[in-house]
């Protein structure tokens, strides 16, 4: 079935969202408890959650492993929604600390980004141990190019070559973001995203720029297996409920 994912991007212990990801560029912040707003979704119908720490994916010194932690075992969430987290998931000691939450089952799948590629063998190594069903790479991608770092080195490599990479080290799942139409709410660009899904053998989940109804159908119909949507839903310009229709068709 195609999945309807709201993101919570984590800041500081704080629901954000960030503008193209850029940490200084904040266009939504919530003062509410990120467990709060978990619930919630869930509460609307939310099968999946996309828990993303940014401070991690900008290697700040802080962490929010105890939110996700608390999200993922919080009454209303816990074996009613699946959850994948990442940001800065660059260590084996990381992932397997994610992987234990709530005796193994309180996350789903963790997403690998800059890990991917500077280090392949972490993920080959938690594919083999956990399954690669619960291994996802993140592509961030700007102009056809692979970004790391939280976006701020483009590596050069094509999307599709990076997404041929990732499956070779064991990823179950791939995660696509258009960086250049991320967090505008301006819609997204269907042909890059049927593009890429056509040249993936995996599951592909897409990110950025979903702003309409319209949009999540173009993405649905692309092939994808599902959509994370953030600054729509925050912003109310999606209505989540409608939105579900779309993934029960």
């Amino acid at each position: 079935m195609f999945e309807v994912i709201p993101a919570i991007d984590l800041k500081g212990g704080r629901c954000v969202q960030l503008r193209q990801g850029k940490k200084e560029d904040v266009i939504f912040s919530s003062a509410e408890s990120p467990v709060e707003i978990a619930k919630q979704w869930v509460m609307q119908g939310a099968r999946r959650l996309h828990i993303i720490d940014l401070d991690g994916a900008f290697q700040e010194e802080k962490s929010n492993f105890e939110m996700i932690k608390s999200i993922a075992e919080s009454e209303g969430v816990l074996g009613k929604a699946k959850i994948q987290v990442g940001g800065g998931i660059r260590s084996y000691e990381v992932a397997v600390k994610l992987l234990g939450i709530a005796g193994g089952v309180g996350v789903d799948r963790i997403i690998f980004g800059t890990a991917a590629l500077r280090s392949p063998h972490l993920i080959e190594n938690v594919a083999k141990e956990y399954s690669s069903d619960r291994v996802m790479v993140a592509l961030d991608v700007r102009a056809g190019e692979v970004t790391i770092d939280g976006w701020r080195e483009v590596t050069g490599l094509d999307a599709k070559e990076a997404a041929k990479h990732a499956e070779r080290i064991g990823a179950g799942s791939l995660l696509f973001t258009n960086i250049d139409v991320e967090g505008l709410l301006s819609g997204i660009e269907p042909k890059i995203i049927e593009e890429f899904v056509r040249s993936a053998s995996v599951p592909v989940v897409i990110a950025g720029g979903v702003s309409s109804v319209e949009d999540v159908m173009r993405i649905k119909e692309a092939g994808a297996s599902g959509v994370v949507i953030g600054s729509a839903l925050y912003k109310g310009k999606i209505d989540f409920k409608e939105l579900l229709k779309i993934s029960r068709d």
